[in-house]
């Protein structure tokens, strides 16, 4: 059994095309937020958090032979168990990864290291700021928006967390943008005219993340984007499509069952 550690929206996908090819998966992801996985009698899944231990147990529990780690681009600390507990069991690690969109030098676009930074430059603009990268990193853009008067609104997954998060970062529901993404151009363009946006802080979730739609939209709009660079990564076990992942198992040895 291939464990597929999910949480994407390509985890569906991937998950089909090995269970067609006769691989047998099993589809972790750390959240219990529908992914719509395909039916099918080679897929199973699970949710909640792994770490370490949990993991170990999962591997040994269910007999799996390979992991393929399709979970966000910026999840580092998902990628650094699943690549350590995989060497130690002597078991195959694949990334699949999400080519990046934005191109350094883009027209209107900065990027920066970390949210912290981040937050710094977006309120320096002193304009309404539209933040898109989860729920996880509200403090910084709260404190800063706190601090500067500049309003703050946050797009976050309509999730009992993610309520949670914005509560305690003091969010006011007015403010808050409850949905689940991607998002075409228009209801981007949408939102940011509504709250009469001045700048956009995304991270470059690759296309499938909607980051090319974020972006046209702030451009059309007059927008400054603020871009959270995405985390150093050694790209020795990584891959970014199904024909090039199903080499990988195949050369080190994960046969269909």
């Amino acid at each position: 059994m291939i464990l597929l550690l999910g949480g994407t929206s390509e985890s569906p996908r991937i998950a089909a095309q090995l269970a067609e090819k006769g691989y047998r998966v099993l589809v972790s992801q750390a959240t219990d937020v529908p992914l719509g996985t395909a039916l099918h009698p080679h897929i199973e899944a699970r949710s909640g958090p792994l770490d370490e231990i949990a993991l170990v147990e999962l591997i040994e529990h269910r007999g799996i032979r390979a992991i393929v780690d399709a979970t966000h681009p910026y999840a580092t600390a998902i990628h650094a168990v699943a690549a350590r507990v995989a060497a130690a069991r002597h078991i195959p690690y694949v990334r699949f990864v999400r080519p990046p969109v934005v191109a350094p030098g883009t027209r209107g676009v900065e990027f920066v290291p970390d949210h912290p930074t981040a937050a710094a430059a977006a309120f320096s603009r002193l304009r309404p700021v539209l933040l898109t990268t989860g729920s996880k990193n509200l403090a910084p853009y709260a404190e800063h928006a706190r601090r500067s008067g500049v309003p703050l609104v946050v797009r976050v997954l309509d999730h009992p967390a993610s309520r949670l998060a914005c509560q305690q970062a003091g969010i006011p529901p007015e403010r808050t943008i409850f949905a689940r993404g991607p998002f075409s151009i228009e209801i981007n363009r949408q939102h940011i005219r509504d709250f009469g946006i001045g700048v956009l802080v995304m991270k470059d979730s690759g296309a499938a993340g909607g980051t090319r739609e974020k972006l046209l939209a702030a451009q059309a709009e007059g927008c400054a984007v603020i871009v959270v660079s995405r985390p150093a990564t050694s790209d020795a076990c990584a891959v970014s499509d199904i024909a090039s992942l199903l080499i990988r198992l195949g050369n080190a040895g994960v046969t269909s069952e």
